[in-house]
């Protein structure tokens, strides 16, 4: 999967800038069941072709949602609203960075936007998507 995403065709200012890779974080709770959070092991892979580091520890998911395959746009909004926080230690990490957000699959990019509000509010400067896929969101026309 990692190497499909390293193929994708990103502007210019995003590759010349762009400081370190964050994968979106579990919860302690989906930790424990699942063993791995999916979005790390994407940003340790990417990380490896685009020779950027990974910045695990500069957003952590401060309470648990649910998960977001049966929600609606707006519920899937409020499920993560305020689900993300950057740690008072990355703050000087973060400040002025441009740093990308990885995650396996975004549908209404609700968490994604959630994850770069907290990383925006923690200091960095500019932040930066990459999926591994789209899935369809309720409502989409086929």
């Amino acid at each position: 999967m990692a190497l499909r995403m390293s193929r994708v065709d990103l502007p210019l200012d995003v590759v010349e800038e762009r400081r370190a890779l964050v994968p979106v974080p579990l919860s302690s709770k989906r930790m424990r069941e699942r063993g791995y959070n999916q979005s790390e092991r994407l940003a340790r892979a990417l990380g490896q072709r685009w020779s950027l580091p990974v910045w695990d520890n500069v957003i952590t998911r401060v309470r648990h949602t649910e998960t977001q395959t049966r929600l609606t746009p707006g519920e899937r909004l409020r499920n993560v609203s305020g689900a993300f926080c950057a740690p008072a230690s990355a703050r000087q990490v973060l400040r002025g960075a441009h740093v990308v957000v990885v995650d396996d699959v975004v549908t209404t990019a609700a968490t994604l936007n959630a994850c770069a509000a907290a990383l925006c509010a923690g200091g960095a400067r500019i932040v930066s998507f990459v999926t591994f896929g789209r899935a369809p969101a309720l409502g989409d026309r086929w």
